[in-house]
């Protein structure tokens, strides 16, 4: 190797201060994008649900002109990069002067515009997906179900509520899991529109030490420890909603229960535990 060739040199001191988090948690920037990684990631995939459980249940509705909005809405955010929805969401609307995301504050806390945006953008996404999870969770409990219940004096939507979608969440949980698996992952995409967070934070820090390899090797395990942690709750999650193996746990009583309990015509079967 010639002399003048560049010493490609790891630089362990920084890639540890900036991993460990008794540390790097010090640096401002890199808290607030944390914090911000996690609120953006949970908020998005809650309004991704509701609006995933609101579609599939128009799916099902008796209304056939919903069903057409609802395709259209599905198509078009499943198809499309979710890169290109942010950026039509963000500056597409203020360019149009249909709506500018103006900062909300919420008491002492200040939601950016750009962070709004982000939300609702990571939302709608996650909402196009969630409405196949859910339709197949509810398609996927048997119709007799449904059937027993409307015998029983249920009104349809009683029935959805009590008898079909306590069934259902033991069939949406593995996928709803990874679904936000991807939206932890898909959270530093708000930079396009100059969105801050956790891999933003030590993009600026980049900006200045130039040290990218330690750097992004260090946030990388930021979010597959992020990714750990929900995988173990989500773990704990289908556990709980299981399906019961012999005498029902107290975990796991709720699920335990005769049909006819839904209606409140009936007591449990012997030997069953009704929360």
């Amino acid at each position: 190797m010639s002399d003048s060739a560049a010493t490609i040199t790891f630089h362990w001191n920084i890639f540890f201060q900036y991993l460990n988090p008794f540390t790097a948690l010090q640096n401002w920037s890199i808290a607030s994008g944390l914090l911000t990684t996690v609120y953006v990631a949970v908020v998005a995939q809650a309004i991704g649900t509701v609006i995933g459980v609101v579609c599939a249940l128009g799916l099902q509705s008796r209304f056939p002109f919903t069903r057409p909005v609802i395709y259209v809405y599905m198509v078009y955010f499943r198809g499309t990069p979710l890169l290109v929805q942010l950026v039509l969401l963000y500056f597409g609307l203020s360019a149009l002067g249909i709506y500018s995301f103006p900062d909300l504050r919420i008491g002492p806390v200040v939601v950016t515009g750009v962070i709004q945006a982000g939300i609702l953008g990571l939302g709608l996404n996650e909402g196009a997906f969630m409405t196949e999870i859910v339709r197949a969770g509810l398609l996927g409990v048997n119709r007799g179900q449904l059937e027993a219940a409307s015998a029983l004096g249920l009104t349809r939507r009683q029935a959805m509520r009590r008898v079909v979608l306590p069934q259902a969440i033991r069939i949406i949980l593995p996928p709803f899991g990874n679904d936000f698996i991807n939206m932890i992952k898909s959270t530093p995409l708000i930079v396009i529109i100059g969105g801050s967070e956790l891999f933003n934070a030590y993009e600026q820090i980049n900006g200045t030490l130039f040290d990218p390899f330690e750097l992004y090797l260090a946030v990388s395990f930021y979010y597959l420890a992020l990714v750990g942690l929900w995988t173990l709750a989500q773990k704990w999650l289908e556990r709980r909603y299981s399906y019961p193996t012999g005498g029902p746990s107290p975990a796991r009583r709720w699920l335990g229960f005769d049909i006819r309990t839904a209606a409140g015509t009936a007591s449990p079967l012997r030997g069953e535990r009704v929360a």
